[in-house]
């Protein structure tokens, strides 16, 4: 008896856990700058990496055609963006 397919192919589906974990991981510092409105121990430096590693990780799913790279960098490169962006509002903070 053969074994029953997977809804998707292995390395898909650890891709897609791979991108799931990645973009969640930036939520629950968002919602504690928020929640505090304070970002003082959010390193500048780092999230101006983050993002710039996001934009040219898109630039490279674009040109090697992958979508699922575009996106989840997208996704990643916007949340990124939302805490260096609270990083700049509550800079006093």
């Amino acid at each position: 008896m053969a074994a029953l397919p997977l809804p998707l192919p292995l390395p898909e589906l650890i891709g897609t856990a791979a991108a799931l974990c990645s973009m969640a991981s930036f939520v629950p510092q968002i919602a504690k700058i928020w929640r505090e409105q304070d970002a003082s121990s959010i390193s500048l430096r780092m999230y101006v990496v983050t993002v710039t590693g996001f934009a040219l990780w898109i630039a490279y799913g674009a040109l090697i055609g992958s979508w699922p790279v575009i996106g989840a960098n997208s996704v990643c490169l916007a949340l990124s963006a939302v805490i260096l962006s609270l990083k700049w509002r509550f800079r006093d903070g």
